[in-house]
């Protein structure tokens, strides 16, 4: 299991492990001491991983935003939050599990939270659709956060998904007006709104749940308009060409703190949020207890001012 989730550029990782397994069997039929070779090759391993992951190229961060063993929506909702009641269905069509939300509380603090969610095997991932909502799933999302509204609770939205479901079914029950709506809506929310891009941000599914005070991303998350692929499919008409469309984008972090897109860039372990879900749910906690005590303090009017003029200001030139 652990070869099959290998990516590409980890092999020479995974070959030092293998050599590592190796030793220590050796070391443990035959009863030798093979703790300096054990203790060079281990320092060789953290070493060369510190090195890969200080230098992911953008569709190396894509990869690993797209990780299977990825921690989800419903990993933090147990980690991070506590007393998290999942709340169902747009009370226009149905229940979308594509999107999950609730109440939970957060250091103490009632918050509504909302996010994508994907499966972990084939059955899974078909309930959940792979992370790509429907509009029923929007429009759920809507109504937690009007609710939240009503009750003056911060919002929080978990980001992880390739895009909306572009499926027939959906353009017919209005995909594009419920990822409009949805944009629509937030911006103009009477309640604090943190969102996170815990995964894969792609397109306008993961856009609609974007509009917010503060905009964080985990390190090795990736936010974009469209997937490298799209991309690479559309403008140069070869998917394969990903790499070079990745790079256009600017869809990292670190891309996107310097475009004054994103507010925080939160840390992952080395190796990604996976090898270490727990160090990466308490950094996470630790990042939204700061910027939802912050945002509470803000009068309500203030907020929705302040947070048009964050929109605006994106995306600005000057003429020489």
């Amino acid at each position: 299991m652990a070869n099959a989730y290998t990516l590409d550029f980890e092999k020479p990782l995974l070959e030092l492990e293998r050599k590592i397994a190796d030793l220590q069997q050796v070391g443990r039929e035959r009863s030798i001491d093979i703790s300096q070779e054990l203790g060079q090759l281990e320092t060789k391993l953290v070493t060369l991983r510190e090195h890969i992951y200080d230098h992911l190229t953008p569709i190396q961060r894509v990869q690993v935003a797209r990780h299977p063993r990825r921690p989800y929506t419903l990993d933090y909702l147990s980690t991070i939050f506590t007393d998290f009641i999942e709340l169902h269905g747009d009370r226009l069509y149905r229940d979308d599990p594509s999107i999950v939300g609730g109440w939970a509380r957060l250091a103490g603090v009632s918050v509504m939270v909302i996010g994508h969610q994907k499966g972990r095997d084939t059955k899974e991932n078909l309930k959940r659709n792979f992370g790509m909502p429907h509009p029923e799933g929007y429009r759920k999302a809507m109504r937690l956060m009007r609710l939240a509204a009503k009750f003056s609770a911060p919002v929080i939205t978990l980001i992880d998904t390739p895009g909306a479901y572009p499926g027939i079914g959906a353009e017919e029950r209005g995909q594009s007006e419920a990822l409009a709506r949805s944009i629509l809506e937030m911006s103009a929310l009477p309640t604090p709104i943190v969102a996170v891009v815990i995964g894969e941000g792609g397109s306008g599914g993961a856009l609609a749940l974007g509009v917010a005070d503060r905009i964080l991303m985990l390190e090795n998350s990736v936010y974009s308009v469209i997937s490298p692929e799209g991309c690479a499919a559309i403008l140069w008409k070869d998917a394969t060409l990903r790499e070079r469309a990745a790079d256009a984008l600017k869809l990292t972090a670190e891309d996107l703190v310097g475009l004054g897109i994103v507010d925080e860039i939160v840390p992952e372990p080395v190796g990604g949020a996976h090898t270490d879900p727990d160090a990466t749910a308490e950094a996470l906690r630790a990042s939204l207890v700061t910027h939802i005590t912050e945002l509470r303090k803000v009068r309500p009017d203030r907020l929705v001012r302040r947070r048009a003029d964050k929109y605006a200001a994106i995306g600005a030139f000057s003429e020489s």
